[in-house]
């Protein structure tokens, strides 16, 4: 079992920077695929980045070049920098895990909201 606690939301400007975290619990950490996934009002949950300890990435299209995932495996951490913040990011983001083996994440976080205005 892993257990994930996202914080560091807020509410930004249009332009701003956020940099959420999520602290995993659990002694293998490092095996886990971790990502990040956010979920707007009325809208379906969507992907926004993923990270292998090997230090392979993958970002959504909407984000890529603003936001950088990074993890920490000695602080079981996970970070997600989110630079030139615009209003249609805002949502709620949760963090997620996944073994190397699974092809869907099953362990989620309980969310951190994000505002931007404009």
């Amino acid at each position: 079992q892993v257990q994930l606690v996202e914080s560091g939301g807020g509410l930004v400007q249009a332009g701003g920077s956020l940099r959420l975290s999520c602290a995993a619990s659990g002694r293998t950490f490092s095996t886990y695929v971790m990502a990040w996934f956010r979920q707007a009002p009325g809208k379906e949950r969507d992907f926004v980045a993923s990270s292998w300890s090997s230090g392979s990435k993958v970002y959504a299209d909407s984000v890529k070049g603003r936001f950088t995932i990074s993890r920490d495996n000695g602080k079981n951490t996970v970070y997600l920098q989110m630079n030139s913040l615009k209003p249609e990011d805002t949502a709620v983001y949760f963090c997620a895990a996944r073994g190397l083996s699974s092809s869907t994440y099953e362990f989620w976080g309980q969310g951190t909201q994000v505002t931007v205005s404009a």
